[in-house]
């Protein structure tokens, strides 16, 4: 837990920090009623439902029927775009919902063939352009990917997912937020991620300024195939740095300076991990310092690579038996996606958690710009500088931490108008530094790690 420093200053900032062993008082947390509204709402019995239709088709595979009227993914489609407008209705239009479909050309072995695939879209505009994302994957596979006919259910992978986000499309379209959200239920998945890179391509090559993503792929079960059964924990996984072969600048410099823990990834799973504390106590959010599971990948990878901030939830006890499995009972242990062995209510509090993050970061303003930490001379006090973003009337937070600790230990909340501050008897050299914005209710964006300025 943070705890903080409250203090009324002018423009120019110079303040003690306090020091390890002095008692502080932990922060003051303002709930926004909208939001524990919000979560109150998000219903398991609808997101029940949608995971018994979805599942009910006979398969969702990306290569079987594409009919809308038919029993492969065309119908799943049709289905789920049916349930996005029934939401827009529902909340007086508010939602866009649009089909983002696409030629995939052949891409051996998964794809051998020419093959339509559409993402179905869901968009509720905020004050601005700045974009947040949410999504799940709608298709589905059996044991043999390439087989388009084999029933494959696909409850856990990924009806669960998308049930979460349909539930947060028909929620969160009665609330007004600042950025816009997207509702996002793209197939291909298990092909090679095609929907999720080709809406985050068109995206990237749009502009379109995607402030955060956060994927949902299996989230729908609370007990593994040994029997182990985990209802309070949901993972997220956090990229670090990108393995890319050859690093920019701006990489080269984040690891030179001590970064590789504080990639944009990495701050906006804590920001999620703290909004899910404050408003989902009862689900903790397990963070997970790496881009996926071992032989795994989903939807959050194509917007990683294309230089947006990205994570994925996962449940906290995987049953590998469900998992890419054909329908079956073998030696007497049960195969299959199937419903069955999907907790209705640690799916919906996955989505909560979800729904929580993604509404205070849409009411935050935008996170800091050309954060940098001064280094022109040796010193043991810190001074951090910052471009505040465009909204109107946003403060900042400095947030700072051990180097040796994963999350966010201390914090400083500095006035309206101010763009540098200097923490006298703090010393960069030894903690680990980042800036946030914050808006009058106390909404947050994700913290920002401070680049090095050599000048003063």
């Amino acid at each position: 837990m943070r705890v903080s420093v409250l203090i009324a200053m002018t423009t120019a900032i110079a303040v003690r920090a306090a020091a390890a062993d002095t008692p502080v008082a932990p922060p003051i947390f303002v709930s926004d009623p909208d939001i524990e509204q919000l979560v109150k709402e998000v219903s398991a019995e609808r997101i029940q439902r949608s995971i018994f239709v979805l599942a009910s088709f006979k398969t969702r595979h990306t290569l079987s029927d594409p009919l809308p009227s038919g029993d492969g993914i065309g119908g799943a489609a049709a289905w789920i775009r049916a349930e996005f407008n029934r939401a827009s209705a529902d909340a007086d239009g508010r939602l866009k919902v649009d089909l983002d479909t696409f030629d995939q050309n052949p891409v051996p072995p998964r794809v051998p063939n020419l093959v339509s695939i559409t993402n179905v879209v869901a968009t509720l505009p905020g004050d601005s352009d700045r974009t947040l994302v949410i999504s799940g994957h709608y298709d589905s596979m059996a044991s043999n990917v390439l087989d388009p006919n084999a029933a494959a259910p696909g409850a856990d992978d990924d009806a669960s997912g998308v049930a979460a986000v349909l539930e947060l499309a028909r929620v969160m379209a009665h609330h007004h937020y600042h950025a816009t959200l997207v509702f996002l239920a793209v197939a291909g998945e298990e092909q090679g991620l095609l929907g999720s890179a080709h809406w985050a391509q068109e995206a990237k090559d749009k502009g379109t300024p995607i402030e955060a993503m956060l994927d949902n792929d299996i989230i729908g079960s609370s007990r593994s195939e040994t029997g182990v059964v985990d209802r309070g924990t949901v993972r997220l996984f956090a990229q670090g740095v990108p393995p890319v072969k050859a690093p920019d600048d701006a990489l080269l410099a984040l690891i030179r300076n001590g970064g590789e823990n504080d990639t944009p990834p990495r701050e906006l799973a804590r920001a999620i991990r703290e909004d899910a504390a404050a408003y989902v106590p009862s689900l903790n959010v397990r963070i997970v310092y790496r881009t996926d599971r071992y032989l795994r990948g989903g939807d959050h990878m194509p917007f990683l690579e294309r230089g947006f901030p990205a994570v994925r939830f996962t449940e906290a006890a995987e049953d590998y038996h469900r998992q890419h499995q054909d329908v079956r009972v073998e030696n007497g242990v049960e195969y299959g996606d199937v419903t069955g062995h999907v907790d209705f209510s640690y799916t919906a509090s996955v989505a909560r958690v979800n729904g929580a993050a993604l509404a205070v970061l849409a009411q935050a303003p935008a996170p800091p710009s050309n954060v940098q930490v001064e280094a022109a001379r040796l010193g043991n006090d810190t001074t951090l500088r910052w471009d505040p973003p465009a909204e109107p009337g946003a403060a900042h937070r400095v947030v700072w931490r051990e180097t040796t600790s994963p999350y966010w230990e201390h914090s400083l909340d500095v006035p309206k108008g101010t763009d540098r501050v200097t923490l006298p008897g703090l010393s960069k050299d030894n903690v680990v530094f980042g800036v946030e914005s914050v808006d009058d209710a106390g909404h947050a964006s994700f913290a920002v790690f401070p680049s090095v300025r050599r000048t003063l």
